[in-house]
């Protein structure tokens, strides 16, 4: 695969195995090598001075600017997400979340923040960016008039995440992005549950789209990475905050994530065969009150989902009809397919209990008004595991669950 223009028309598993594989990232072989330096080295001292001048991927600069194999990685994940001029990465999720909200954002400014995000992001909008002067506000994402009137003249940023974090909400990203830009905000996504396969993110108008690499792009539970897409007005300053902060990947990590990249496809749609099946199965049970999967037809945000999204992954959550937290964390201790753990998106089964209502600050948990009784939750990563064994597994640990 030497000419990477031929993956323009290209569809999805096609660019998958052709992205980021230019000739001049692989050389003769198939994958691009592990490139391990942190010294560049230069012919003389006036291809050292030309070295600053030139800030772009393919230019060999010095170790923290990357080489061929994070050139490669990123250079993939651009040809992934339509209207992307380049891509960023970060040694974490949670480091692609500070290092983008840290280029759009200043002391003095106003960043919203969807109320159902995933907790380090809520954490650092109250802790880090609050300590650099920045007003974290937390907005309710399902209240389109009440996310409006919440902007003011300090407004610089939005931060969305679609489904929301453990309780998946799906909200109103197009009308969210428009109201924003007119806003003279700059919309950032946390698009790690769908990804640019399941939603293009800067073609439905949001402006920088991150992911948290270290679940479905790595696979398989063995590396920590992020990543930041814009478009030509905010890729360079992403880019230059990434440098200032000494931002840097792992070559290792980077060729794990490019292996992982060539399945994706295949597992995400595995997983997500799976985890409609388990979604389904789990709707008819007398044991469980709701099911919050946006994929499954009927469940809360469904026609978001529908009208918007391509796809999505195996990660949902589900709310136990009564109970108590005791009796939700037997029903996850006797579960034997499924780990726990916070991570998801690899090849295995996770279970995490859950209680959005200490992550909230103005949207309502249990998710059903007047039910306070169905609030004991767990959230599902569903894996490359059978998907019978997996509803057997869950049968009996309902037995748990029942248990006095």
């Amino acid at each position: 695969m030497s000419d990477t223009s031929k993956l323009a028309n290209a569809r999805t598993g096609t660019r998958l195995v052709g992205a980021g594989r230019r000739k001049e990232w692989t050389g003769p072989v198939v994958n691009p090598p592990v490139w391990r330096a942190s010294t560049h080295l230069y012919e003389n001292t006036a291809s050292l001075a030309e070295g600053p001048r030139r800030n772009e991927d393919g230019r060999f600069f010095y170790g923290r600017r990357g080489a061929p194999t994070q050139w490669a990685l990123s250079d993939a994940l651009t040809q992934l997400e339509p209207g992307a001029t380049g891509t960023v990465l970060y040694p974490s999720g949670v480091a692609a979340i500070a290092g983008v909200l840290l280029t759009v954002v200043k002391p003095g400014d106003v960043l919203l923040i969807s109320d159902n995000a995933y907790d380090p992001s809520r954490a650092m909008g109250k802790g880090l960016l609050s300590d650099f002067g920045i007003e974290p506000r937390f907005f309710d994402p399902l209240d389109l008039a009440a996310y409006e009137s919440a902007f003011c003249e300090r407004t610089k940023a939005v931060l969305l995440e679609a489904p929301g974090s453990l309780s998946m909400e799906m909200c109103d990203m197009p009308a969210m992005a428009r109201i924003a830009r007119e806003k003279g905000a700059i919309s950032v996504l946390d698009n790690t549950w769908a990804g640019p396969l399941g939603f293009a993110a800067l073609e439905h108008g949001i402006d920088i789209t991150l992911m948290a690499l270290t679940k479905h792009v790595g696979g398989h539970s063995d590396l920590m990475m992020g990543s930041a897409s814009a478009g030509p007005d905010l890729y360079p300053r992403l880019r230059q905050r990434a440098q200032q902060l000494g931002t840097v990947v792992s070559p290792d990590d980077a060729a794990l994530a490019l292996r992982g990249l060539r399945t994706l496809q295949l597992r995400l749609e595995q997983e997500t065969e799976s985890a409609l099946r388990i979604a389904r199965w789990l709707s008819n049970r007398e044991d469980v009150a709701q099911v919050l999967c946006p994929m499954l037809p009927g469940a809360p945000g469904h026609d978001l989902w529908k009208r918007d999204f391509t796809g999505g992954c195996g990660l949902f959550s589900f709310v136990f009809r009564g109970g108590n937290a005791a009796a939700r964390n037997r029903f996850v201790d006797a579960l034997q397919l499924f780990g726990i753990g916070f991570s998801w998106g690899g090849y295995e089964s996770l279970a995490l209990p859950i209680d959005p209502s200490t992550y909230r600050t103005c949207m309502a948990w249990p998710p059903r008004p007047g039910e306070a009784d169905n609030r004991y939750g767990v959230r599902l990563s569903i894996g490359l595991e059978d998907t019978d064994d997996l509803i057997a597994d869950i049968e009996q640990a309902l037995c748990a669950w029942r248990a006095e």
